[in-house]
């Protein structure tokens, strides 16, 4: 997968707490955006964003900034996770977000 300036790559990393997705250009080596569960405003709704509700906020969240920022068609690299859990979901909250991919 390679990630452009008009279809960048949206990377996904979970762990057993907490998910994290960049938005990245490869063409220029350089994360255009960025955001986690670690973020203030979603640790508040969930301290552990370990489970499904989590990761569906997180997309919800993550696609209403992405939009803001001017991303609307994207490459979604899940990172080898298979796509299944919190990985589907949070896919799912990003196309029900706006997210084209």
């Amino acid at each position: 997968m390679y990630g452009t300036g008009e279809k960048p790559r949206l990377v996904v990393h979970r762990s057993l707490k907490h998910l994290c997705a960049q938005v990245l250009d490869d063409s220029r080596r350089a994360t255009l955006f960025s955001l986690s569960t670690l973020d203030k405003e979603i640790r508040q709704k969930f301290p552990n964003a370990g489970n499904l509700k989590a990761a569906q906020y997180f997309g919800e969240v993550f696609a209403k900034k992405a939009k803001e920022k001017g991303f609307a068609k994207i490459i979604f690299d899940r990172a080898g996770y298979l796509y299944h859990g919190r990985i589907r979901v949070f896919a799912e909250a990003l196309r029900k977000g706006g997210l084209e991919f």
